[in-house]
């Protein structure tokens, strides 16, 4: 048998996450006292400046613009400690077909990096 080794072309790498400060490829994003940049990405795009800024005040309005990418699974990024949306956000996700993971912004990195480098169709939002 003779294996061979897909390659997928990613455009965005996430280098770190925490709850203040993501390294976005060669970019960084980060939590300032004037601005608080949350952001969401593909593999081949890279969305900053989305509006929410915690798990806690996340509404499903907030995911439409990640759902509008047809995603196959969304990952969410709560910051720096791992904190749950509300139920009708993660329906907003699950009553389209759409898997959701919650997970804190380091895990969801790792995540999004390994599912992107397999040429799964993700989408990730990271709250900082």
């Amino acid at each position: 048998m003779q294996l061979s080794q897909d390659s997928f072309d990613v455009r965005y790498q996430l280098r770190s996450a925490d709850g203040t400060l993501a390294r976005v490829s060669d970019q960084e994003l980060r939590e300032s006292h004037e601005l608080r940049e949350s952001f969401f990405l593909t593999p081949d795009e890279l969305v900053p400046g989305w509006a929410p800024r915690s798990a806690a005040t996340l509404v499903p309005a907030d995911l439409e613009p990640l759902l509008a990418l047809a995603p196959a699974v969304l990952l969410l990024g709560s910051g720096a400690r791992l904190q749950f949306p509300a139920p009708d956000v993660m329906a907003a996700c699950l009553t389209r077909g759409i898997g959701i993971e919650v997970m804190d912004n380091a895990a969801a990195a790792r995540t999004f990096n390994l599912l992107a480098n397999e040429g799964r169709r993700v989408v990730a939002g990271f709250l900082l």
